[in-house]
């Protein structure tokens, strides 16, 4: 049982910096789920509020202020924030909707800011920081670190003191920041989180069909992804999908032999087997 995924995010799979932009691959994404997305209109929507921060970046008189610049025109005019009073909402997920209603999650919101950046020349990445996606620009010539870290989802701008304070209060006073969770991640790695936050929504509402689109994606994505197999297996043994469970078990031993699940998995998949195949 796999749902109907679309050549055109197959070919982003292939090649997921083929994409014209990180923008285009967001709202290929969103389009998986909801067909009716216009992904030309959400091109052009990205353009135009690049478009409209163009005069204060150009305007700055160093790099810094130009960040300054940028921030100052997608938080402050043009409004676009995190969306803290409906976080789960599915909307703060689908690019396009980021766009239009100028709200979003962590990294909705850094994949806007990365672009907009980029058309203003800017280079500006994703930054997988644990829990909370952030972005960064960097060349900032005129700071002894060269970087700028951007939260976009509270619309400022943080230290690395501030990244720090959030890991120990995240994960406990004894926790160090480590310099690889603020590195640029790739725009693979950006998809298959996107759809993860997705595929956890879906779980959390009880939409069994919503999250196994997102599983199959993140696996065509990611077909080395040893963990979405055995996941995905469960959620197919609970839909009764059991020779597909059995594939996915199969498919998650292989790749994970010496996983602490696997034995639990690997029981499983042998009981799964004697059972009388359903229809999948």
């Amino acid at each position: 049982m796999q749902s109907e995924i679309s050549e055109r995010f197959q070919a982003l799979a292939a090649d997921p910096d083929g994409a014209s932009s990180l923008a285009e691959g967001a709202l290929i994404v969103a389009a998986e789920v909801r067909p009716e997305v216009d992904i030309a209109t959400g091109i052009e929507q990205v353009e135009e509020t690049a478009e409209r921060a163009r005069p204060f970046v150009e305007a700055a008189t160093s790099p810094s202020a130009a960040v300054a610049a940028l921030n100052h025109a997608l938080f402050e005019l043009d409004r676009f924030r995190g969306n803290q009073e409906r976080y789960d909402d599915p909307r703060n997920s689908y690019f396009d909707e980021v766009l239009t209603r100028r709200r979003g999650i962590p990294i909705t919101l850094s994949v806007l800011y990365v672009e907009v950046a980029r058309r203003l020349g800017l280079e500006a990445y994703g930054v997988g920081f644990p829990g909370h996606f952030l972005s960064k620009v960097v060349g900032v010539s005129d700071l002894p670190e060269r970087e700028i870290i951007v939260d976009p989802f509270f619309g400022r701008i943080l230290s690395l003191s501030d990244c720090a304070d959030r890991v120990r209060s995240a994960a406990g006073e004894h926790v160090e920041l480590d310099a690889q969770w603020l590195q640029p991640v790739s725009s693979r790695d950006i998809y298959v989180r996107m759809l993860n936050n997705l595929k956890l929504l879906y779980l959390r509402q009880g939409d069994g069909l919503g999250a196994l689109g997102c599983f199959d994606r993140i696996v065509v994505l990611a077909p080395e992804a040893a963990f979405e197999y055995r996941d995905r297996g469960m959620l197919l043994e609970r839909m009764e999908c059991i020779n597909a469970a059995v594939d996915d078990y199969a498919r998650f031993l292989e790749l994970a032999p010496n996983d602490e699940s696997a034995h639990p998995i690997r029981l499983r998949r042998d009981a799964l087997s004697q059972r009388k195949p359903v229809l999948n």
